[in-house]
């Protein structure tokens, strides 16, 4: 079986985000950066669907030149090699861009199963896999909590709302969208590590300049702000305030 996982470079959580000079996006100069945690499962997933069905795992990474750490992290985890879209314009690009880049660079390698994160943790749209899909004409399934594979289809099982899940069926080649949680993580070996830097990058350019359909005028931090509201009255009162107050303006309950 042969896989591509689409993995993104992200900014650490722990990272005190700061607004750049234009204020359309995060300063990431000084920035640390980590695989987004939704992909990191799903490349999971991919090495276990090649640990049972043999085959190969290609990680496939659409960015800016900094995101060859959170590659060559993929191949120390154990997949075999990796093609990175090289551009700086990718690095916050909508999803439409996103997976164009993608869909050009993997089409012409035939994989029987694409791979992708529920959304990435820095923008979170959910729509990258989704749409690569239907670029690749291939059918896919959304909020992946388990695989089963065979030779030609897979039985897969989606996280609905309200606890409720789903299983259906899909014939190869697909694309799922993997939900964080669906396995226990590996962490690279040293082995790993080792074997990693003698792995195949290859790099290739966008087949057209990027051109985002989408363009993000402003970003700001959420003013902070307190204020208290008394509430008095007998204690069935205030008791009915204090619901009625959580249930309309608060919405907590």
């Amino acid at each position: 079986m042969k896989i591509a996982v689409c993995i993104k470079q992200v900014v650490t959580r722990e990272w005190q985000l700061r607004v750049n000079d234009a204020k359309t996006w995060i300063r990431d100069q000084d920035a640390s950066f980590e695989l987004n945690e939704p992909d990191a499962y799903a490349l999971e997933e991919a090495l276990r669907l090649k640990e049972q069905h043999t085959g190969e795992v290609v990680v496939v990474s659409a960015g800016p030149a900094r995101a060859a750490q959170v590659i060559r992290e993929a191949l120390a985890r154990g997949a075999d090699r990796a093609i990175h879209v090289e551009a700086d314009a990718l690095a916050a690009a909508d999803a439409v861009t996103v997976a164009d880049a993608i869909a050009s660079a993997i089409r012409d390698e035939k994989f029987d199963l694409v791979l992708t994160g529920l959304q990435s943790d820095d923008q979170g749209f959910g729509q990258v896999g989704v749409v690569l899909a239907e670029k690749l004409a291939m059918p896919h399934a959304t909020i992946i909590m388990e695989v089963q594979a065979s030779e030609s289809a897979l039985r897969v099982k989606r996280e609905l709302e309200g606890g409720w899940f789903q299983w259906i069926s899909l014939p190869l080649p697909a694309l799922l969208t993997i939900q964080s949680g669906i396995n226990q993580l590996r962490y690279a070996t040293l082995k790993g590590i080792m074997a990693a830097k003698k792995k195949e990058i290859r790099k290739v350019t966008p087949p057209r300049p990027v051109d985002p359909t989408q363009r993000i005028l402003s970003v700001h931090f959420p003013e902070k702000a307190k204020k208290t509201q008394m509430i008095g009255g007998s204690p069935a009162e205030a008791a009915r305030d204090l619901i009625k107050r959580l249930r309309e303006d608060a919405r907590v309950l």
